[in-house]
């Protein structure tokens, strides 16, 4: 609940932190929102889906964090009924079933990126992916290791 979030949310920030201190090498965070836009007091259309207005990304701290976000920070995300799942799920799913897990971040992200946006202007609105690191290059992050 957007009213309530100090006592029911859980900082992004807060997660990275803790992800970047686990000891592994590297690690994927794929996000997309949670559902909330079909019920009865819900403001929003059915099939979107809302995100915070301004996401915090900042993975500075950690060079071994790699995020996949669904949309920008001032997009709302959308869902396809017929798959029972958000775009950027959906495709990441698929990305990743394609290839049978064998492949880097990057091909997965270049493969769902288009894709979703392709598919949320059908809906008449902008999604646009994300992949954020805190490194300029990315070392080729295979997702079955």
């Amino acid at each position: 609940d957007p009213q309530f979030l100090e006592t029911t949310g859980y900082p992004v920030k807060r997660l990275y932190e803790k992800l970047g201190q686990l000891r592994v090498r590297d690690i994927v965070v794929a996000m997309d929102a949670c559902f909330s836009g079909a019920g009865g007091r819900s403001v929003i259309a059915q099939g979107t889906r809302p995100l915070v207005s301004k996401v915090d990304v900042d993975v500075s701290g950690s060079d071994k964090i790699l995020v996949l976000a669904a949309a920008g920070g001032d997009e709302v995300t959308g869902s396809d009924d017929s798959q029972a799942h958000g775009l950027f799920t959906y495709y990441l799913l698929k990305a990743l079933n394609e290839r049978e897990g064998r492949a880097t971040a990057k091909a997965v992200f270049d493969f769902l990126s288009p894709k979703v946006q392709d598919a949320a202007r059908r809906q008449n609105r902008e999604q646009t992916p994300q992949m954020i690191s805190a490194v300029a290059e990315l070392p080729p992050r295979r997702l079955d290791q």
